[in-house]
């Protein structure tokens, strides 16, 4: 996770928390992080303008005051836990942690008693999730992406052979089941489809990309949108994902 990311979840955690906050071994542990680390984190928030208190000794910590929230949202039950559903069902999603955080905040700005229909209806509503790849893999495969640098990867094919590729990311997409990184593979000169569950390793490089445009990879599948739900633009035939 970036550290910008970090900081606006570290804030959401405790905006959440409310007035019995949140402790420094906690939050280092929800992140991932050193303690040392999250003390640097939230004094940066302060430093932003964030309003941060702090309760030292035994059982103190770390919350926001409660000015630090959004204005009422107006949803009905079913609309929350249609977000819940649809965040919930797909944790191996691209930028699923930082959907998650969303949602979370906009239920916590729900009046109390929509909140609480909301809470009973979700109970109603099961989902099986499939398992997550690790969040370093895919915090670095979502900077990548989102920064337009070269990521490279650990990468197993569907017959086991592990390689190290240099891929400059294109698009995330959903096909067959499965979340890939399309991108152009600079080992292969050529356009690929990348599973995500099969990349057990990543790291964003200093290269920037070199301006591959989602275009090259072809027309989507019959039924792919983009997820603002625009039909992309027509385009040639897309390669098939492997």
């Amino acid at each position: 996770m970036k550290r910008a990311e970090r900081l606006h979840a570290l804030s959401e955690m405790l905006r959440r928390s409310g007035a019995r906050g949140c402790t420094a071994e906690r939050l280092a542990d929800e992140f991932g992080v050193s303690v040392r680390t999250v003390k640097r984190d939230v004094a940066a928030l302060e430093r932003s303008g964030a309003p941060v208190w702090s309760r030292p000794g035994p059982g103190g910590g770390y919350g926001l005051a409660a000015r630090a929230s959004l204005p009422p949202v107006n949803l009905s039950p079913a609309q929350a836990v249609a977000l819940l559903a649809a965040v919930s069902a797909a944790p191996d999603a691209p930028y699923a942690d930082l959907a998650g955080a969303a949602v979370q905040k906009v239920l916590d700005v729900l009046d109390p008693r929509t909140r609480d229909r909301a809470m009973q209806l979700a109970e109603r509503v099961w989902v099986d999730a499939p398992p997550v790849p690790s969040r370093a893999v895919r915090s670095a495969l979502e900077q990548a992406m989102a920064d337009q640098h070269v990521v490279r990867i650990g990468y197993a094919a569907g017959d086991g052979t592990v390689s190290t590729r240099d891929v400059e990311p294109v698009l995330f997409a959903a096909a067959n089941g499965w979340w890939y990184l399309i991108g152009w593979c600079r080992l292969r000169d050529a356009m690929r489809w990348f599973r995500l569950d099969r990349v057990h390793r990543a790291t964003v490089t200093t290269a920037t990309c070199s301006g591959r445009t989602v275009a090259e990879v072809g027309a989507p599948p019959p039924h792919a949108r983009p997820v603002h739900g625009r039909a992309p633009s027509p385009s040639r035939a897309v390669t098939s994902p492997g």
